[in-house]
């Protein structure tokens, strides 16, 4: 299979990416580095990307960023960071992505544990995980070709733990062994429209 690996380089990224390199022609794309560059935020950059790239069997996103603070200092233009960039991004993948698809091929997006259990400082974090899950179930009903979307959505993973343990208290780290099930169980298996949780 064809797949490009789109943050194939981040925490998570780079161990699926492993994974996937040993059966399968990965190309890996970053904001600064990779086999090909895109910003996710930017639709144009998205269909650059793609052109260049050409036709594909699988597309994974392991990208995306979001504001983490209080609530109350929040400003609308620091819920736009996670609007434009994990959420519209990702949508933008799928939806410029389906026509560099060949037939039946699969589209996996990523969100979090934070959509159903959100910890302090994250409002804007939770709310555009919880968006991404709404539209995987919903685009899933209309997207032609065979072609089937889902999103991987994991708790705090075991390379991440040091960094984020204190956001994150009493939760188990999530060995990075399930992490790379989840997204072979997008790429590889048969559903669609599925928000496969990875939380313990």
């Amino acid at each position: 299979m064809k797949i490009l690996i789109i943050g194939g380089n981040g925490t998570i990224g780079k161990t699926v990416a492993a994974h996937f390199k040993e059966k399968n022609d990965i190309l890996i794309a970053g904001r600064t580095n990779g086999d090909v560059t895109v910003d996710i935020a930017d639709s144009n950059s998205i269909r650059n990307m793609f052109e260049k790239i050409g036709k594909l069997d699988a597309i994974i996103c392991i990208a995306g960023e979001a504001k983490w603070d209080d609530f109350n200092n929040l400003t609308e233009d620091d819920y736009y960071i996670g609007l434009k960039s994990k959420l519209m991004g990702q949508v933008n993948l799928v939806r410029i992505g389906q026509d560099f698809l060949n037939p039946k091929g699969s589209i996996t997006l990523s969100t979090g544990i934070l959509a159903d259990d959100p910890v302090v400082k994250t409002t804007s974090a939770s709310m555009v995980n919880g968006g991404i899950h709404s539209f995987v179930q919903a685009v899933a009903l209309e997207i032609e070709n065979g072609i089937r979307v889902n999103v991987v959505s994991s708790g705090m993973v075991e390379d991440a733990y040091e960094k984020y343990k204190d956001y994150f208290p009493g939760h188990n780290p999530i060995p990075m062994t399930k992490v790379i099930n989840g997204y072979v169980r997008s790429v590889k298996g048969k559903g669609n429209g599925e928000v496969i949780r990875i939380y313990d």
